[in-house]
This record gives structure tokens, sequence and C-alpha cells, in this order.
């Protein structure tokens, strides 16, 4: 898609910071929904998604529409002043389309289909889904075409969301299809999958299935094909809907909600920005985890990174427990309005939740909501009511951006073919290295943007590698420009392995960062499960190891164990007017913590200022110099944070300290920004 003439911003169409959730009235009755309206006044709601699940009252029977409960709902929310994401009600197909067409049905890689009677059940590789959610798409746009509270289109829901691998037969023929697009040749596809191993060489496409169900480990360049085109299918079915959304409605911005977060990979989400008029992202705590707040902020600033450092939509969140953990525990009190102005301090401009009001049926009947099962007598509603009114007072927040002098290269590539089986240790997770170097920088006070190896470097003081293992030899020499121009680079074991072929460069790893480290890696040691290692620094390390000999580079740490005794474990290189270290091993957090003392001190990154243990803090940065620091205290104790200037939640100068769990937006003066 990518046209370059866009719709006008959702911004210009929502007054300051969006607030609202998932609105399904098609679940109560009359007097309930009025109800609801003099509720989203008392609690301030402007913004709201309606429509995603209900293509099957609004298309009862096919080509039998019945709208009226809709038109009702959108005159209403107009009334009110509040804006709509209405959504195309694609995500699941009503029971009469799967009657007529079985067809449409998921297939797992062991030939089951996933049949009705839950939500996402259809490939969208199938021509006949397609055409029906094009059609109810279009009803949808000519009746809605022009209505004032039309804002945003909500396409679909979720994509991707329980299923994203498809294995049918219109799947696997849209597979060949994409394959041949992508090569022109099947001598191509051969030399790119390495089919000469295992006598898997291709006479001509119609040969080629999906990596489905076999007797031992698949080939990993199909894999990793099958992996881009899942990704691609998803993403071309959303463009398709989103082509006769411009038809109607050229005035009228479109996206879907992504699931940017440690747990997502199935989909390249960078890639699929490209297609987005506003990003838009779901994102739910797990609670059993005990830094789930430091999460948070790794898929809020992942998020950001998607989005270019523009604003973005937090689509969804939940006010309190969710139903699909094998555990739902509630948010402690005030943790609904820390994680809402987290995801505002890392760039989103709306705040928004599943759902409005709490189901009293269905399997998400126990998934916290706006307005929850007792009402307004709750502490649930009391803290909404609260946040709304928060959100009111940092209007002027708005349209500014987070400014990181610090960059993780973050690839969704690089993840996929780094877990690929056959590797040398399944202990080797793509996101470990770069999660805990990402919580250290949390910890200190230091915001970090998410970058993909292709984007720009320029800015960026210290820009950290983490298991890059597939990289191009365009990004390579992007990252090695970096360093050149000045910045601190740090690369990480098990990167730069391949090429995007996941063929492996020879004549020594790192491969594609040889050079640019002045180091050769003759062999890999990955650790057994539970080993530890001791580095010459007194630190700790675990998973992995590796012979490294220097050729141009000096040794910072080194190995203290047989068979690496005195073989480097940390290595710099002074290159251009910047360094490149090298990390072969997984530090334990003391270690990180010890390596990012170093990298800080010589990059000059601080934290966005002094404040206690516990203290979250980010600076979002206007266009007219205005700066606003965000001061979250996670502890149960009163902290202090060195800042001047107003906190918006209060109205009043900010006194030195943020009280135990809460919150202040300081719109800082002069002398307090950095």
């Amino acid at each position: 898609m990518q046209e370059t003439n866009r719709p006008p911003s959702v911004w210009s169409k929502v007054e300051g910071i969006a607030f609202g959730g998932d609105y399904n009235p098609e679940q109560w009755p009359v007097n309930v929904r009025l109800e609801d309206l003099d509720l989203m006044q008392e609690a301030g709601v402007n913004f709201l998604s309606v429509g995603i699940f209900s293509w099957a009252l609004l298309e009862p029977a096919e080509g039998h529409y019945d709208f009226g409960w809709l038109d009702e709902v959108m005159d209403n929310l107009a009334g009110i002043g509040v804006k709509v994401a209405l959504a195309t009600a694609t995500a699941a197909p009503p029971a009469w389309l799967v009657r007529k067409h079985p067809e449409i049905l998921p297939v797992t890689a062991d030939g089951t289909v996933l049949g009705p009677g839950s939500r996402r059940h259809y490939t969208p590789s199938s021509a006949i889904y397609r055409r029906y959610a094009a059609g109810i798409t279009r009803m949808l746009a000519e009746r809605y075409k022009g209505h004032r509270a039309l804002a945003l289109w909500h396409v679909d829901n979720e994509l991707g969301c329980h299923v994203s691998e498809f294995y049918g037969e219109e799947d696997a023929a849209a597979f060949r299809v994409w394959l041949q697009r992508r090569y022109g040749s099947i001598e191509a596809l051969n030399a790119s999958w390495g089919t000469a191993f295992w006598s898997q060489n291709y006479s001509s496409f119609d040969e080629i299935l999906p990596p489905a169900a076999a007797p031992s480990t698949l080939n990993p360049g199909q894999q990793l094909d099958f992996q881009r085109f899942n990704s691609w299918a998803l993403m071309d079915y959303y463009r398709e809907l989103v082509a006769v959304l411009r038809e109607v409605t050229p005035d009228i911005p479109c996206t879907t909600n992504l699931m940017a977060s440690s747990a997502t990979k199935s989909m390249d989400y960078f890639d699929w920005s490209k297609d987005l008029d506003v990003i838009a992202n779901d994102h739910y705590l797990v609670a059993a985890d005990p830094e789930r707040h430091i999460e948070l902020a790794f898929s809020a600033d992942l998020t950001r990174g998607i989005a270019g450092g523009d604003p973005w939509i937090l689509m969804e969140h939940s006010t309190s427990a969710v139903n699909w953990q094998p555990r739902n525990q509630p948010k402690m009190p005030g943790e609904m309005l820390r994680n809402s102005l987290a995801h505002v301090a890392r760039g989103a401009d709306a705040v928004m939740f599943f759902q409005w009001r709490q189901s009293f049926a269905g399997s998400e009947k126990f998934h916290s909501a706006m307005v929850p099962h007792g009402g307004r007598d709750t502490r649930v509603w009391r803290e909404v009511v609260d946040l709304g009114a928060a959100l009111k007072r940092l209007e002027p927040v708005r349209g500014s951006r987070v400014r990181s002098r610090a960059a993780i290269v973050f690839d969704y590539e690089a993840w996929w073919a780094s877990e690929i089986d056959s590797k040398p240790s399944i202990d080797v997770k793509y996101l470990d290295v770069l999660r805990a170097f990402h919580r250290a920088l949390f910890l200190r006070g230091i915001s970090v943007d998410m970058v993909h190896p292709s984007g720009p470097l320029e800015g960026y003081d210290l820009v950290l590698v983490c298991t890059l293992y597939a990289v191009s030899d365009e990004n390579a020499a992007t990252i090695a420009a970096a360093a050149h121009a000045g910045a601190t680079v740090l690369v990480s074991y098990f990167s730069g392995i391949v090429d995007l072929q996941d063929h492996v460069r020879l004549g020594g790893y790192p491969g594609a960062f040889r050079e640019l480290l002045g180091i050769r890696v003759e062999e890999f040691h990955p650790l057994l499960s539970g080993s530890r290692l001791k580095l010459s620094d007194g630190t700790e390390a675990s998973v992995w190891s590796e012979h490294v000999h220097l050729k141009r580079a000096e040794a910072v740490q080194t190995f203290t164990e047989y068979p690496l005794v005195g073989v480097p474990s940390l290595t710099r290189r002074a290159v251009g007017s910047g360094t490149a270290w090298y990390l072969a091993t997984f530090p334990h957090p003391e270690g990180i913590d010890a390596l990012l003392d170093k990298l800080l001190a010589e990059s000059g990154v601080s934290p966005a200022a002094a404040a206690g243990p516990g203290v979250e803090l980010v600076r979002r940065h206007s266009p007219n110099g205005q700066n606003f620091l965000f001061a979250i205290n996670h502890t149960r104790a009163d902290a202090p944070v060195s800042a001047t200037g107003t906190d918006l939640l209060t109205g009043a100068p900010f006194p030195g300290s943020v009280p135990a769990g809460g919150v202040a937006v300081v719109a800082e003066t002069h002398e307090g920004a950095r």
C-alpha cells in the first residue's frame, strides 16, 4: 500500500489525550446503552473502538443487514462528543459463513482444522473469506462515511492472534505464488534454501509445500520464508480491506491493533508500520511477573520504535485482572494509573482498555473493564474516573516525543532465524540479552529507542546490537558507520552469523561484524544447562562462551575456566571517532551493570534525572521547547526526584518527591530540562 497521499491524522479528529476503550453495545439492552452515555461523560471518555466482533449481528444472514442498533450507538456517541474507531467487524466470521464455506477455516501444521465457536477462525489466504470480509467492510464504509463520530477505521482485530501460521491447501498455493514472486526462478529458490542438503532440490514451485509436521528437522530457509510469508499474508489481507476503505472514505485514517511485546514474534511489525496510518498496540501484563512494569516499558518502547517515534495509540490494556492467565490477579491499587501513564510517558497519545463494560456472558466475562460488574461503587470505577481526570490535565503533553540517546537494534527476521531449530544451544533466545540491557537502562532512568537495523542510527551515542543472528551487508554497514561516526556500539554473541538467507558467513564468526570488532571467533562453546562461568572481573555468566581471537581489539575481560582460560569474553576496539565492543557471553545482572557502567561512561549517556530506586523516568519533548518529565514510583515509599517545574497532575510546583505508588508529570522549567 504505502500511499504518498495519506488521509488526515487521527490526532486532528480527537482532542487531548484520547481516553476510552473497546465498546460492545450489542451485548446490552437500550437502557444500559443510555446509562453508558452518562458514565462515559463522568469518566471523561472521548474515544471508543466499536463493532469489533459484531458481524453476526450486522449481517445475521447472507445479504440481510441490521444496522439499526449501530446507527443509534454512533449517533448517541456523536451527541456526547465521543469519537469512534469503527471496526470492520471481520475478526470472527458468522456461523452462516462457516457453514456455507468451511474451507475458510485455518489448518495447523499437523493438519488439524480449527473450527468455529471462538474467534479468528479463518485463514487470510482464503479468497472466499476475503470477498465476504471486503463486502461487510464496504457496507460499513458506505453507511458511515461522513458520520461525525467516525475518526478512524479499526481494521479487523489483533491479526495473527491465536493463529499466525496457516497450512491449508489455499495457504500452500499462496505460499508458492509468494515464493515465485520473491525468487523468480526455482533455481534461485534452491540456492537460497540450500536444497542440495538431504536431497531437497525442487524442479518446480508446484512441488513446494508449507513446512508442516515432518520426520525430522525442516529446512531452515523454508521455515524462515514461511514465517515471512505468513506475516505478509496477514498484512496483504489488511491491505485489501484498507483498499475498500480508501475508496469509500479517503479522508478517514486506518489502523489495526498490533500486539508488540516480548511475547509476540510472528509478524514483522516494522514492515507492517508502512501500511498503518497510526500505530496502535494492545498490551497486557503477566500478573506472575514481579517486574511486569519493566516488560510494559519494553513493549511500549518497541511500539514507539515501530511508530518511528510518532505518537501512537494504546488500543487495549486492562483496568485490573484479565481472564486468560492461569491465575488472574487483579491490579494493585494505583497500578492502573501507573501502567496507563507509563505508556503515555513512552509515546502513547491515547489510553484505551478492553473493554468499556464488563461482559456478563461469554469467555471474557471475568476480564476486567472500565465499568466492572459491581458498577460505580467499586475501586476500579473510581480509578477509571481519576485516570480520565489525570489524562485531561496532561493535554499539554500531546504531540511531544521521546528523545533517547541510546538505541537497541531490534529485528523480527533475526528473531525468527535465531530460534529456528538445529542451533548450537536451545538456551540462546533472541530477546534475553536485549531485555537484560533494556532492564538495566530502565532501572537507571535512561530511555532507549528500539531501532530496526535498516533505520537511522545518527544521533545515538550508545547502540546495542544483541543477538542479531541474521543481518544484511547493508544493515551491518549502517551499524559500523554509527561506530565510525562516534557512537559506542556493543555487539553481543550470536550476531552477524548468517545473511538473510540463513547462510553462514564463512571465514570466522561473527561474520558481518568481524572487521568492525577486530576479532575472530574460532568456535562456539555453549554451556550446558545450569552451568555458570566466572569472569576475570569477578562477575558470573551463563548460556554461552566462545573461543575469541584478538586481531585489532583489546581484551577488557576474560574467561577464567577451562578450556577458555584467558580467552577474551569482552573486547573493545577504537574505530573512527567511536568504539566497537564485543560481548562473548551472557553476564548475570551484576555483570550487565558493570559493563553498562563502562558503556555509559564512554558514551556520555546519562539518566533523565536523579531519583530514588524504583522510580521510572522518561522525558517527552514538545516542538515548542517544553519538556515533560514523567516520574513513576513503583515502590511503596515516597521517592526523591531532582526536577523543577509544575506537576501537571496536581497543578502545583513539584515538591521534589513522588508519593509511594504515585506519578508526577513535571512540566520542567528551563533549568530542570536536559
